[in-house]
């Protein structure tokens, strides 16, 4: 019996898969526990539909996410932070910082826990980058340079 799988099941199939199994598994354990739905002629139209809307879905984010990639390649954030005189900074920058920096700077509000610093802390005046992760298959490296205020 052909079933569409609702959700992951191990050494079996992913999410949508439509897989083949014998019929007591299908009828005594998947379909009654919700796991899976028999694949008629009007459940695999509705998978596929499913699929349709959510490659489209998809691929609007992706492209938003590509346009606010666009906006932060090449932009050079300025982060104010109390420095001492041989240019060492009380405390260091993070990632919540940065965020600030591109709401304020350039206008995107963009998520501190899409943003992670390469290398180490910042505890020095200089210039740095951070990543921004925006979708999984778009990331952007930002520079941001320390000031002292």
């Amino acid at each position: 019996m052909e079933v569409i799988l609702k959700q992951d099941v191990a050494n079996l199939g992913f999410v949508n898969d439509i897989v083949n199994v014998k019929n007591g598994y299908a009828n005594n354990y998947l379909i009654p526990q919700g796991i899976a739905v028999q694949a008629t002629e009007t459940n695999r139209k509705i998978l596929a539909e499913n699929l349709k809307q959510r490659a489209f879905k998809e691929a609007k984010i992706k492209q938003d996410a590509e346009a606010v990639a666009a906006r932060l390649d090449g932009v050079l954030l300025k982060i104010g932070a109390k420095a001492s005189a041989t240019g060492k900074i009380f405390g260091s920058v993070n990632n919540i910082q940065i965020s600030d920096a591109i709401k304020e700077q350039i206008g995107l509000e963009i998520d501190r826990r899409k943003i992670a610093i390469d290398g180490e802390a910042v505890k020095e005046i200089g210039t740095y980058k951070a990543k921004v992760n925006l979708h999984k298959e778009v990331r952007v490296l930002v520079d941001f340079e320390v000031v002292a205020e």
